[in-house]
């Protein structure tokens, strides 16, 4: 048996299927041919990736410019003969080697999340019998049944449904269950509108059905999710980039340093040994030792910070990466909203009510909107809102419905009001529940909202359950788009209530109720417009009815549903998250874009939107097309087009989850850095596309967990607003580090060449180097970790994706402090040699003095690269301090200890030679002080 496209399916006869897959669409398939077919099809199981093995990403670990500088300081170190700093440096590469390998070992498990979703049970039919199996022995050809609660085993071709509704929200990020019929689709019809397909991974939440299965493991919707996951590049990270970048240029310029030297040393007669010291010891000193240790340590605090603001990186380089973010694309269900449809609006008796609160939680008030916006002339004072009132006069519907402030009710609810919610609560077979203070539903989503809504207005399920006792029910079914339900109201009577399609329950009734409770004549035109006009906001609108019922044996039928009295609408919607909203202000004041992209359809999508405030200004605020680029109309783009329309768009609707990983790669294109953040298996090939993605910990799949960078603990979109700002101090540490630690490099190099140059004796040796570039890295630049954010940090733009490491001002600095470095270090070396007659070892261990005192002072300069250091408090950051206390604790023992003259060849100072070295310090704090002035002076008289 071949198979054909997946994409055919949906747009194939049933009875074409059954045929087409050679099987009975009443006894299923046999047991020979189940076995031939698991032979041919293999285990209905997601094959996964051949991955690189453990050896192999840890070598890959090394793989680094900046680890070749190390691991080339290293062995030069080994040839000098010392062999216990060669142990520290190389001690400090395979630490990072191990950090890398952890971090990245967690990174491989995004596939057998997707694995394990779809190792479930499954009951099919089988030569007429019903049974139970194991879903890795699904077979194309078997005939599936489904009911309530299932997680569907494969791609299914639906023969038979039953009030069948499946939530596929973590495939296409529709945020309503789907309602599923047999119906033949047209052969471009996309995913998320293929009712007649039911797809592996989705959970049936209501109704049954059953269904041929047409696609198995690697081949089902989920599956090939798997393979984009599979195929989506791993990125560096912009701090990666700017590193290797970085290290790669230092890699040439310390090899060409060190030929220059080792040259001109010749040719002013020097020997060959002597000048290979002396080039050693300008590559020792040029190479950073400290930075991978501070990159990682560093990167390491960040992830601390964000783990107390509830956000868990699971790689390390993410933590900057999101302070380098120009764009977030956001999915909408479940990140941005609350994932829970909830009630917002009511029309009862000619009034409009705005429905407060989110979620299935019971709590909110209801209030009258006023007239004009839906609401009633009769309306009086603010009030509380309380059930069983009545007795107001009866108004027509308005026509328009504007988002204006409710008011709160006089009293308490009228009767038609509280007969609405009464409707539905009783038309209603779903319950909801609170579990680990969460409110959630048991059975469909839409249902849970109308139990919240009644809850709100004072109703107790289990009483108007007992006062109007359920006889019996006609489901939901999607050929007549409503359910009624028949209950005993007593003494001989009974009562049908129904909900449904608005123009269905329409053309049901005959009469409404008004305001005062009596029935009057059913006004069609105002309740369209007020139906459209909801539809409009995004709202999912249902409509309820009440009607006697026959007496009879307890049985309802469909042609009792009629001639009903209309009651009134309910109007629903997956709620956005009101610190969503917060957050995404947030983000617009830093200059990040805040992109939607759904699953869901254009209307909702631009409705929401609009609530979180991503539409001001954008197309269909005219009343013309609707805010948001579907995904057909994206199918449509060339990939010019596509990238300006990523660019340009800020809400995507319809979108798939190939179109997901295009967007973010057009957006990559124009040169952003882009976060990702889902919940859903369908975002998690973006998720690993993107330069970061953030996946929701608590609503989240696996499969979105393990293919995302970062996972938020409260699935809170604020937080990713804090992670954002830790992102961005990150950064602002690693470049304080960065601008302290280059001028030591850059000084000891040119110490070293004006030596050869001049043809003078070095003035600090190689051992000596290595003791500088380790004792203060840790001590002194690690310190700078720890500095707290800084004021503003989140009213500046992002920086720019291409901007390097350091400004053009940062690069100013660091060459001046590193010629007071040589001028510092290379003149009183001389000065100790040529005037005071002191030996080399006094001269030399002056140098090294020289260095850290210099690099204490210039410390403090660096906890801000802008505000001055007198600005700053002292104790904000006591870290610093004590590291300055180790230091000089340090240095007095490498000047006084005799066991470190014999290591270092260092020797005892006077305190004349001290006072010279103090003075260096202090110039070079002032001299940078006065720099900082100048730059900030001439950066405010810029025009913008």
């Amino acid at each position: 048996m071949q198979l054909l496209s997946d994409q055919h399916w949906h747009a194939l006869p049933c009875e074409e299927v059954v045929d087409l897959l050679e099987t009975d669409a009443k006894d299923g398939l046999g047991q020979f041919a189940v076995r031939h077919r698991l032979e041919q099809f293999g285990p209905n199981s997601l094959t996964p990736p051949k991955g690189k093995g453990a050896l192999v990403r840890f070598l890959l670990q090394f793989h680094n410019p900046l680890v070749y500088i190390l691991n080339a300081a290293g062995v030069v170190t080994l040839l000098l003969g010392d062999y216990i700093d060669a142990g520290v440096i190389f001690g400090v590469v395979l630490v990072n080697a191990l950090i890398g390998y952890v971090q990245e070992a967690k990174a491989v498990s995004a596939i057998e999340a997707l694995s394990q979703s779809m190792t479930t049970g499954a009951r099919v039919v089988r030569e007429g019998e019903t049974t139970d199996v194991p879903a890795t022995e699904i077979v194309p050809g078997d005939l599936v049944l489904l009911q309530a609660g299932d997680k569907v085993p494969a791609d299914l071709r639906l023969l038979r449904t039953r009030d069948l509704r499946i939530d596929e929200s973590a495939l296409t990020g529709e945020s309503v269950a789907v309602e599923k019929d047999t119906v033949v689709r047209e052969r471009d019809t996309t995913l998320a509108d293929r009712t007649d397909i039911a797809y592996a991974s989705s959970l049936v939440t209501y109704g049954t059905g059953a269904g041929l299965v047409i696609a198995t493991g690697d081949s089902t919707e989920v599956g090939r999710i798997s393979r984009l996951i599979a195929e989506a590049e791993d990125l560096q990270t912009p701090l990666t980039k700017k590193i290797a970048a970085f290290s790669r240029i230092l890699l040439v310029v310390i090899l060409a340093l060190g030929a220059v030297t080792f040259v001109v040393g010749m040719l002013r007669g020097e020997t060959a040994a002597e000048m290979f010291k002396a080039a050693v010891a300008l590559a020792v000193g040029a190479i950073p030792e400290g930075l991978p240790a501070a990159v990682t340590i560093t990167l390491a605090i960040g992830v601390n910070r964000m783990a107390r603001r509830r956000a868990i990186i699971r790689h390390l380089p993410a933590v900057e990466t999101l302070g380098s973010t120009t764009v977030i694309c956001s999915d909408k269900t479940g990140t941005l909203t609350e994932n829970q449809m909830t009630v917002q609006r009511m029309v009862a008796g000619g009034r409009s009510y705005a429905i407060e609160g989110t979620g299935y939680a019971p709590e909110g008030s209801i209030g009258l909107l006023p007239v004009g916006d839906g609401g009633d002339a009769a309306a009086g004072t603010p009030g509380a809102v309380e059930p069983g009132a009545a007795g107001v006069p009866a108004i027509a519907f308005e026509a328009k419905v504007e988002r204006t402030a409710a008011q709160p009710l006089d009293g308490r609810l009228d009767d038609v009001g509280l007969e609405v919610l009464r409707a539905g609560l009783l038309c209603n077979d779903s319950r909801i529940f609170e579990e680990e203070g969460r409110w959630l539903v048991q059975g469909d989503p839409t249902e849970g909202a109308l139990v919240t809504s009644a809850l709100k207005a004072g109703l107790e399920a289990e009483a108007v359950t007992a006062d109007l006792p359920r006889l019996d029910a006609i489901p939901f079914e999607s050929e007549h788009q409503y359910m009624a339900t028949l209950h005993d109201a007593g003494e001989g009577r009974r009562l049908i209530y129904a909900k449904g399609a608005a123009e269905v329950m329409l053309d049901r009734c005959s009469t409404m109720l008004a305001a005062g409770g009596e029935e009057v004549p059913l006004d069609r035109r105002s309740v369209h417009a007020q139906v459209e006009d909801l539809a409009a906001e995004g709202l999912r609108v249902l409509a309820f009815a009440r009607g006697e019922g026959r007496d009879g044996d307890g049985d309802i039928s469909h042609d009792e549903v009629e001639r009903l009295t209309f009651l009134g609408l309910q109007a629903m919607i997956d709620p956005p998250r009101p610190e969503a909203i917060a957050a995404v202000a947030a983000c617009k004041q830093a200059g990040v874009v805040v992109k939607m992209i759904t699953g869901d359809h254009g209307v909702t999508a631009a409705a929401i939107a609009r609530q979180m405030g991503l539409l001001e200004g954008a197309r269909g605020d005219d009343g013309g097309r609707p805010g948001a680029l579907t995904g057909a109309e994206m199918a449509a783009l060339k990939d010019r087009e596509f990238i300006t329309a990523a660019h340009d768009t800020d809400v995507f609707a319809r979108v798939t989850p190939e179109q997901k990983l295009r967007l973010v790669e057009a957006l990559q294109a124009r040169g952003h850095v882009v976060a990702m953040t889902g919940d859903g298996v369908n975002d998690a090939p973006a998720l690993k596309q993107a330069d970061i993605g953030v996946a929701m910990g608590v609503g989240g799949t696996d499969v979105a967990k393990d293919a995302a960078d970062m996972v938020l603990t409260d699935d809170n979109f604020a937080s990713i607003e804090a992670a954002v700002e830790e992102g961005r101090g990150v950064f602002d540490n690693l470049t304080k580090f960065i601008t302290w630690t280059l001028p030591t490099n850059l000084g000891e190099g040119l110490v070293i060449l004006a030596a050869v140059f001049l043809g003078t004796a070095l003035p600090i040796l190689p051992v000596q180097i290595l003791w500088i570039n380790m004792t203060t890295a840790v001590l002194l630049g690690l310190m700078l970790a720890f500095e707290p954010k800084e004021h503003g940090i989140m009213e500046r733009p992002p920086r720019e994706p291409g901007a390097p490491i350091l400004s053009a001002a940062l690069i100013r600095r660091i060459l001046l402090v590193g010629a007071l470095l040589l001028g510092a270090a290379f003149g009183l070396f001389e000065w100790a040699g040529a005037v005071q007659g002191t030996s080399l070892d006094v001269a030399r261990t002056i140098a090294v003095n020289v260095f850290v005192t210099v690099e204490i002072f210039y410390l403090f300069n660096c906890r801000s690269l802008t505000r001055s250091v007198f600005r700053i408090h002292p104790l904000s950051n006591r870290w610093v301090l004590g590291g300055v206390a180790i230091t000089i604790a340090l240095q007095l023992m490498y000047t006084y200890a005799s066991f470190m003259h014999v290591a270092f060849r260092s020797a005892p100072l006077t305190l004349e030679h001290w006072s010279y070295i103090l003075l260096a310090g202090v110039a070079t704090l002032f001299i940078v002080e006065f720099e900082k002035w100048l730059v900030n002076r001439g950066s405010a008289g810029r025009v913008p």
